[in-house]
């Protein structure tokens, strides 16, 4: 006979997190530089809180609506604003940072072989539909690939994101 499963209270698992709001944790930061999606926004916003992750995103008029929409938690949340993708992820790099895209390309690290970040690291997510763009390639130290059984091509973007950012995190 097996135990019995204890789920665990709220209270237990408030406990159990940080206990105050964060300003940056710097270490880990999602960058969805050419959204498509609101909600897809939202998602990775929850996912960064889940992670100890900071969201990097761009200067389009409707992000800041999206994300007040995506911010479940009703708690302040770790987020930059990026003027212009390519020069900001042109400083990160050579300001140390390692730059991992997600994308679908030749010499890609596959998911499951990523390590967890050591190292203040920036997770680079392209347009739904283009994926990163070419001028943005440059910028990037790697490029992490999600292997995929089925018909489809790719993945949600917020999917894809959460996956890698989970990994980075050294959570899975």
């Amino acid at each position: 006979m097996s135990p019995a499963i204890r789920v665990r209270p709220r209270r237990e698992l408030r406990a159990s997190r940080r206990t105050r709001a964060h300003r940056c944790w710097g270490h880990l930061i999602a960058a969805p530089l050419w959204p498509m999606h609101a909600a897809n926004l939202g998602t990775l916003l929850r996912t960064c809180d889940a992670v100890g992750a900071c969201l990097a995103v761009p200067p389009f008029g409707w992000v800041d609506e999206a994300l007040a929409r995506g911010n479940t938690l009703r708690r302040p949340s770790c987020v930059h604003r990026v003027g212009s993708p390519l020069r900001w992820l042109a400083a990160e790099r050579a300001a140390g940072t390692q730059v991992l895209g997600v994308e679908l390309a030749d010499e890609a690290i596959r998911l499951g072989d990523l390590p967890a970040a050591r190292r203040r690291t920036v997770m680079v997510l392209g347009h739904e539909a283009s994926g990163i763009p070419p001028e943005a390639l440059d910028a990037l130290h790697a490029v992490v690939e999600i292997p995929m059984v089925g018909h489809g091509l790719s993945l949600n973007v917020a999917v894809a994101g959460s996956l890698v950012l989970y990994k980075l995190a050294g959570l899975l």
